[in-house]
C-alpha cells in the first residue's frame, strides 16, 4: 500500500498493547481472561498526588506550560536525581515527556541518523528497536544468556560496538526479565564503554525502585562520571508512584542533546498534561514511604509466581531482581499437542494456545527478542496470580 510512509512500514504494532487489547476483547464477549500482559502496577495512585493534581485543577494551572516541563518539575527531578543516584544536574538539563516512551523517542529521533547502530541488549523492551528503526537507524542485537541471569557482558558489548555505534541502551530492572545489574556488572559494562568515546548510553531506570533482596540500584553515570557527558539517564513516575495513566517521563542529560529533544517536542506534541505535571512534582517531593510497602507486596507475588511456573511441566522460571515480570523459558512445551489439537511450534503458539483454552494472556518471547520464553506481568493482585498460574499448571499439563 504505496501510501503509507517506508519509515512507518519499518515498524510493527506494540505486541504488549496488542495483546492487552485482544484480551479485553474477550472479556467484553463475557470470556473469563485474565490478562498478564500489561505492565502496570494494581496499586492505586498515593492519594496525596491526587489531591495534588485536585489542587493544580483548582488554581487554574491547566494552561499550557513550557514545551518540555514547567520549572518546578524540572528541580523536582533534578533534586530526585542529587538524593538518590548522587547525580548533579541543572534544570536546563532535564527534559519531561508525556511518559517515558515520548522521553526515549525524543533522545534517538534526535540524534539517529541513517546507518547508525544502536545496541540494544535482547531480552528488550519491544519498543525500542521499532523506536531506532523509525529513526532510520539499525538496531544490534545482543543477546543476555539465561545463565548470565539475561544479562548483557563486557566481551559481547565490546565485539557488537563498531565505529557506526551511536548509542547502548540499557534497561536495569529490565523489561521483560525482571534483571538487575549490580554496581560491578555496570562497572564491567562502562569500562568497555570508556574505549569508545563515540558511543553514547541510554539508561533506561524505569524500574529503579523495583527492586528485592536487598539489591542496591545504580545507574551508569553515577557508578563511571567519566560517561556524564555522554549518558541520557531515563525515569518517570509511571511504575513507582503507580501513575501510568497520568504518562509522565524525564530524563536528563548533556544541554546540547536535551536542547534537541525539546526542538522535537515543541514541533510534536508540545507539553505534557499540566495537571498530571503538578501531580508528578507530589510524587517526587512528597513522601516515598509508600514505595517499600508496594515492594514488599510485589515481592511476595514474585516467590509465589516463580514457585507455581517452576512446578508447570515444561516451564522454568528464574527469579527476577527486580521490576514485577517473570520471563519463564517454555522449552520444555515446544513440538508437543495442545488441547486444540494443534502444535506448540514456538513461544508463539505456546501464548496463544494458552489463551484459547485457558483465557491466560501474555506475551510471547519472540516480541522482546528471545524464544522460548514468554512475559508475565505478576503486577495484579495474589488471588489472580494464584489463579493464573494454576491454569497455567493445568495447560502444560493436559500438553501431549
Amino acid at each position: 500500500m504505496g501510501f503509507i510512509s517506508d519509515s512507518l512500514n519499518r515498524i510493527q504494532p506494540s505486541a504488549t498493547i496488542a495483546i492487552s487489547n485482544k484480551a479485553m476483547q474477550l472479556k467484553a464477549e463475557g470470556k473469563n481472561v485474565i490478562g498478564l500482559a500489561a505492565g502496570e502496577p494494581d496499586f492505586d495512585t498515593p492519594q496525596n498526588i491526587k489531591d495534588a493534581a485536585i489542587a493544580a485543577i483548582q488554581a487554574g494551572k491547566t494552561k499550557y506550560t513550557p514545551v518540555d516541563g514547567i520549572p518546578e518539575l524540572k528541580k523536582a527531578i533534578a533534586g530526585k536525581f542529587k538524593r538518590e543516584n548522587n547525580l548533579d544536574y541543572k534544570v536546563s538539563q532535564v527534559s519531561v515527556g508525556s511518559g517515558g516512551k515520548q522521553v526515549l523517542f525524543n533522545a534517538l529521533m534526535a540524534t539517529v541518523n541513517p546507518g547508525d547502530e544502536v545496541i540494544v541488549p535482547a531480552p528488550y523492551w519491544v519498543s525500542y528497536p521499532d523506536i531506532v528503526m523509525l529513526a532510520g537507524g539499525t538496531p544490534v542485537f545482543v543477546a543476555g544468556k539465561v545463565e548470565n541471569g539475561f544479562k548483557l557482558q563486557a566481551a559481547d558489548l565490546e565485539k557488537a560496538i563498531t565505529p557506526k555505534t551511536k548509542w547502548l541502551i540499557l534497561n536495569s530492572p529490565s523489561n521483560p526479565s525482571g534483571a538487575a545489574y549490580s554496581r560491578a556488572e555496570l562497572k564491567a559494562l562502562t569500562d568497555v564503554l570508556l574505549k569508545h568515546p563515540h558511543v553514547w548510553v541510554l539508561s533506561d531506570d524505569m524500574y529503579e525502585h523495583l527492586v528485592y533482596d536487598g539489591f542496591e540500584f545504580a545507574t551508569p553515570a553515577q557508578v563511571e562520571p567519566k560517561l556524564y557527558d555522554r549518558t541520557l539517564t531515563m525515569n518517570g513516575v509511571s511504575k513507582s508512584y503507580c501513575m501510568t495513566g497520568w504518562r509522565i517521563g524525564y530524563g536528563a542529560g548533556p544541554e546540547q542533546l536535551i536542547k534537541a529533544m525539546s526542538k522535537l517536542q515543541s514541533q510534536s506534541t508540545s507539553n505534557p498534561s499540566s495537571i498530571a505535571q503538578w501531580a508528578a512534582v507530589e510524587a517526587l517531593n512528597g513522601p516515598q514511604d509508600f514505595i517499600a510497602k508496594n515492594n514488599e507486596v510485589f515481592r511476595q507475588r514474585r516467590d509465589l509466581v516463580v514457585s507455581m511456573l517452576n512446578q508447570a511441566r515444561g516451564l522454568s522460571c528464574p527469579a527476577p531482581e527486580g521490576a514485577f515480570y517473570v520471563y519463564p523459558s517454555c522449552a520444555g512445551c515446544i513440538g508437543k499437542t495442545a488441547p486444540s489439537g494443534h502444535v506448540i511450534r514456538n513461544d508463539e503458539d505456546f501464548v496463544t494456545e494458552l489463551l484459547a483454552a485457558e483465557g491466560v494472556a501474555a506475551v510471547h518471547g519472540a516480541a522482546f527478542g528471545m524464544s522460548p520464553f514468554f512475559r508475565i506481568s505478576y503486577a495484579t493482585s495474589t488471588g489472580t496470580l494464584e489463579d493464573a498460574c494454576k491454569r497455567i499448571q493445568r495447560f502444560c499439563g493436559n500438553l501431549r
